[in-house]
């Protein structure tokens, strides 16, 4: 098997905790198997330690979202050119800085190029820029995205929603749906009493969990009027939010104004390697209400350490969401939600029935799995330019 030396590009990297930071480090960490070294340029958020094949460029936080850096353009455009000088591809993850430092460095060395389409920017800009028309916003997203896309030798899609939408746009590069994988072996055991007993949570309380991003565009305000009403009929019912991100000042005195405040606990982020997947063994229901997500990767995280799901199946949780698959699917009406979820809380055997579907189900959706296939398609995809070149 050849040795391929593919560049990815990005405007977010870890410690900075998201989706796209998951996804790149996951198959950054599983390619290798398949004959791949990947290299990253990314951003610099403060005194990480130097990394082999890891570029990092600095620059500033990003208003209104001081978790986040903008890099500064100049360094992005040089760092990407010169870590790209004996790749085989460049692989851009973000559409900032990132894509057009990655589309000109492609085109300066001849090297094909591509990008991940991650994030549903027509349905979030709207929360960061509430100041604007929204249709405005969305018709410039839409707008954006088309030109980007069009830009590229092909893109990659984590859901057949996605890809939908991006035809819908008239994206005409080649569009793959290709998902991102998880580490099963990370996410599997989980201490369930050391957890509860750290957080001096009792061991016959019924908990919910959600993790991910902290942001408006989660709808975790919806979970929380859920949650109000659910607590109506279960006063002993705990939720724990996971995670860190903007929404957070907002949702705490929703939750004051609600009422539920004393059964709600933000935990902010949790150590990947131990204490999350503690934090889901802990748990007795995953709930998630986001209805721009791409793919959803803690839904699977949480299928894998046999969490029963209660979520909206909507955009990208398509391809995850099904019966018989470890979930139950509501309306997206909190009546109708808090319902299934006190229906599933209150029946034990259903819990271990889905619990074991959720498991097997997660299987299928392995790092290796689609690390197998990414590099698949970046021969194929350095194959195709490379006859196109010579024709």
């Amino acid at each position: 098997m050849s040795e391929l030396r593919v560049l990815k590009v990005s405007d977010v990297h870890f410690p900075r905790v998201n989706g796209v930071s998951t996804s790149i480090e996951t198959f950054r960490r599983a390619l290798p198997e398949f004959g791949v070294e990947v290299r990253l340029v990314v951003p610099r958020y403060g005194q990480e330690e130097e990394a082999c094949g890891v570029t990092r460029v600095s620059g500033r936080p990003v208003p209104r979202d001081p978790e986040d850096r903008l890099v500064h353009w100049g360094a992005m455009h040089r760092a990407v050119r010169l870590a790209a000088g004996d790749c085989h591809l460049i692989h851009a993850q973000t559409p900032f800085i990132a894509h057009p430092a990655s589309v000109k460095a492609a085109r300066a060395l001849g090297l094909p190029v591509v990008a991940t389409y991650h994030t549903l920017f027509e349905e979030y800009l709207q929360h960061y820029a509430p100041f604007l028309p929204g249709s405005w916003l969305r018709a410039l997203a839409r707008q954006v995205s088309r030109r980007q896309c069009n830009a590229l030798d092909a893109v990659i899609v984590p859901s057949c929603a996605m890809k939908e939408r991006l035809t819908a746009y008239g994206v005409t590069s080649p569009i793959h749906v290709l998902p991102t994988g998880i580490p099963l072996s990370r996410f599997s055991g989980g201490e369930r009493a050391r957890f509860r007993a750290t957080h001096g949570i009792a061991p016959e309380r019924p908990v919910i969990l959600y993790v991910g991003r902290v942001a408006f565009e989660k709808n975790i305000g919806f979970l929380l009027d859920t949650f109000a009403l659910a607590l109506e009929k279960r006063p002993d019912l705990l939720f724990l939010i996971t995670g860190h991100g903007p929404a957070v000042p907002e949702l705490k005195a929703r939750a004051e104004r609600l009422g539920v405040a004393h059964a709600v606990r933000f935990l902010g982020y949790l150590d990947r390697d131990g204490e999350l997947q503690d934090c889901y063994a802990a748990a007795d229901a995953f709930v998630f209400a986001s209805r721009t997500e791409t793919q959803g990767l803690v839904l699977l995280e949480a299928m894998a350490m046999g969490l029963p799901v209660v979520a909206l199946a909507e955009m990208g949780t398509v391809d995850i969401l099904a019966p018989g698959l470890g979930c139950v699917v509501p309306r997206h009406d909190t009546e109708d939600f808090a319902a299934v979820l006190l229906e599933l809380l209150s029946a034990p055997e259903r819990c271990r029935r889905l619990a074991a579907e959720a498991r097997h189900h997660a299987l299928s959706w392995s790092d290796t799995a689609m690390a197998g296939r990414l590099a698949q398609l970046y021969r194929q995809i350095i194959t195709d330019t490379t006859i196109w070149k010579r024709a």
